[in-house]
């Protein structure tokens, strides 16, 4: 059995949606899966390559209308998401970065002159985008980014630098955030420019099939239409975040769900005094008990989908759904290990890869700490973030 079909999970969605995440699930299959080991291993992957493709089956900004987007609804991404990250948190990564954050941006805060030439590129995979929020010292805590962007004459002179910057070393965009003398504005950075540096971070033990960077500018001059007209304050770039946390609430049920699986196809081989492993109550009761998590997280995941799509989602129902599913999630990877054993830290076998790549998922986007604390001021009405 399918550990989702105990919770008839395949009931929740319409047949449209279960053809886009089918559609993505054999992309996986077929181009992504068999590589994995190797790009992990090597710390990197063939994104530019891959973005053309992903482009092709139209999951590059998959939510937005128009500018050659699908233009799907929330739940249908939320299921690409999950299949994205059933193979690698990494891969989701690049399509999230893509889509939610630096697409999104320039949808929602962009001119139409900026959306008309950047955004049926970036949905064809053709030009890559990242997004410049996090600073080295300020992680949790965006408003205290020391990035500035003063005006000199109608030009904008930007310096500063940012940090855990997916896709930020194949960019052909950079979509920065910085405080000028109106406040935090976002500013749209041709990767080009002089004065942009991307530096690749190397040596990481988590997300290694992905590309992260520090990105540095030093006195990079920009025109005046390089800013986002519609960007006004810290909102703006929270909004983004929201936007990528949705996604990672069904993806990183997609890395547990392959955990899962992959722990169940295991015990049911694996013969351990001279029966399956499978057959052993301490067995059955760790598959029970992940399948339990799996199947409330989806259930979770559905509903914030449906919320999204109707229009009423609020921050704290994203970071329920990020906080619990991505929880649950790593618990699921840690436990499948124990059915694999030995052979469950070898590249062979997926598990100790999405327990590695999910401890970055946890941190990333908020923290466990920022997201218990935005649910709960919305249960008490006060904010307890100082």
């Amino acid at each position: 059995m399918n550990p989702l079909d105990l919770v008839a999970a395949d009931e929740l969605f319409s047949d449209e949606e279960l053809a886009i995440r089918d559609t993505v699930r054999r992309f996986c299959a077929d181009r992504i899966r068999p590589n994995l080991a190797t790009w992990f291993e090597q710390g990197d992957l063939p994104a530019r390559e891959l973005a053309v493709e992903l482009g092709a089956i139209g999951v590059l900004g998959m939510h937005l209308q128009g500018y050659g987007c699908a233009g799907t609804n929330a739940v249908a991404y939320g299921l690409a998401c999950h299949e994205l990250e059933a193979a690698d948190s990494g891969v989701r990564s690049l399509v999230s970065v893509q889509g939610s954050l630096a697409m999104y941006a320039i949808y929602a805060y962009g001119s139409e002159e900026q959306k008309n030439e950047w955004l049926p590129q970036m949905a064809a995979g053709t030009k890559i985008g990242c997004f410049g929020l996090t600073e080295p010292d300020f992680g949790s805590n965006p408003a205290g980014m020391r990035t500035t962007a003063k005006r000199d004459g109608s030009d904008w002179v930007l310096n500063g630098s940012k940090m855990w910057i997916t896709n930020g070393s194949i960019a052909d965009v950079a979509i920065v955030w910085a405080r000028t003398d109106e406040g935090i504005r976002g500013f749209l950075v041709p990767t080009s420019s002089r004065g942009f540096t991307a530096n690749t971070v190397h040596g990481k033990l988590s997300l290694r099939a992905s590309i992260t960077s520090e990105l540095v500018f030093e006195d990079l001059r920009l025109p005046a239409d390089a800013l986002l007209p519609r960007s006004k304050g810290l909102s703006s770039p929270l909004a983004c975040l929201n936007e990528a946390r949705f996604g990672i609430v069904f993806g990183a049920l997609g890395a547990g769900r392959d955990c899962l699986e992959a722990a169940i196809s295991y015990a049911s081989t694996r013969e351990v005094f001279d029966k399956p492993l499978s057959g052993y109550q301490l067995t059955q009761a760790k598959l029970a008990e992940m399948a339990l998590e799996l199947g409330k997280g989806m259930l979770l995941a559905e509903r914030i989908g449906r919320l999204k799509d109707n229009g009423t989602l609020k921050p704290e129902h994203v970071s329920m759904g990020k906080l619990n599913n991505v929880r649950a999630a790593l618990q699921i990877a840690r436990e499948a290990r124990t059915i694999l054993g030995a052979n469950g830290i070898t590249l062979e076998y997926p598990v100790m890869r999405h327990a590695n790549n999910l401890e970055s998922v946890l941190t990333y986007e908020g923290t466990s700490e920022v997201h218990l604390l935005v649910i709960g001021q919305a249960l008490t009405g006060v904010s307890a973030f100082r």
